[in-house]
């Protein structure tokens, strides 16, 4: 009797032992899916441009010169992106809500600079790479991947653009998402700054042009088809690379 007891009391000890030790990875998987703002940031729908800064750039005060200004509750917005704890007594509810836009901001500010890093270099050339920024929709351009560009260093004056550096002209992106990025967030200078830096990704410019037919034939070099109307305005008339008014007043009767 005393037997079977002592093996029942083993059994419960083992199988509390089993339970314990399954308890573990549970945990962790937890802090598994704990992300940083950062990650967090990015993986939103529409964000797929950006790519991940590194924390040890955005601790260094000296990439952050003059980016204070610009931005509302700098320090808040800072603490934001870094996972640093905000008190809950320093700020309302409508104080949080300027502080998560602002800190929105910042990153874009901060990943503008970033990305004329090496590091941020490479990050982009691989996105640039797997034409993670879209293809060009100009059908002699075979589907050239696209580079992210801003009109403006200064943010909102202009949204994103998207550059090939195959036809060297400017797209909007498909997504109405990441239309609305601020341009500021990429700058003037990394999409053509990214090319000259990597000669070998840099195709050759595009040479062909569509050329409009009519019945097969194409249409004559002198043809209003390709003068601009509008411009031009109704009765004009082109007279050796001259634009001329059509006058609609009678001339003038001959002397008596």
């Amino acid at each position: 009797m005393g037997d079977i007891r002592k093996e029942e009391e083993d059994n419960e000890s083992s199988d509390e032992e089993d339970f314990e030790g399954s308890s573990a990875p549970s945990q962790s998987s937890e802090e598994d899916e704990e992300i940083s703002w950062i990650n967090w940031y990015i993986s939103l729908k529409g964000n797929d441009f950006f790519c991940e800064v590194d924390e040890d750039y955005i601790q260094d005060d000296f990439n952050l010169t003059g980016l204070s200004g610009m931005v509302p509750f700098y320090d808040y917005a800072l603490d934001m992106i870094l996972d640093i704890d905000i008190p809950a007594d320093h700020l309302n509810n409508d104080q949080v809500e300027v502080v998560e836009t602002a800190a929105e901001v910042l990153y874009g500010l901060i990943h503008a600079r970033f990305i004329l890093t090496t590091k941020g270099m490479q990050k982009m050339y691989e996105k640039f790479s797997n034409a993670e920024f879209g293809r060009c929709p100009r059908v002699y351009c075979s589907g050239q991947g696209l580079l992210p560009v801003g009109m403006s260093d200064l943010p909102r004056h202009h949204s994103i653009n998207l550059f090939c550096p195959r036809c060297h002209d400017l797209y909007y992106p498909k997504s109405a998402r990441a239309a609305n990025l601020d341009g500021a967030y990429f700058g003037t200078t990394f999409a053509h700054l990214l090319m000259m830096l990597h000669p070998a990704g840099m195709p050759k410019k595009s040479v062909q042009k569509y050329i409009p037919r009519i019945y097969g034939f194409k249409i004559h070099k002198d043809s209003l088809y390709w003068t601009d109307k509008g411009a031009m305005g109704d009765g004009a008339v082109e007279n050796d690379g001259k634009v001329k008014k059509r006058s609609n007043m009678l001339p003038p009767a001959p002397p008596k």
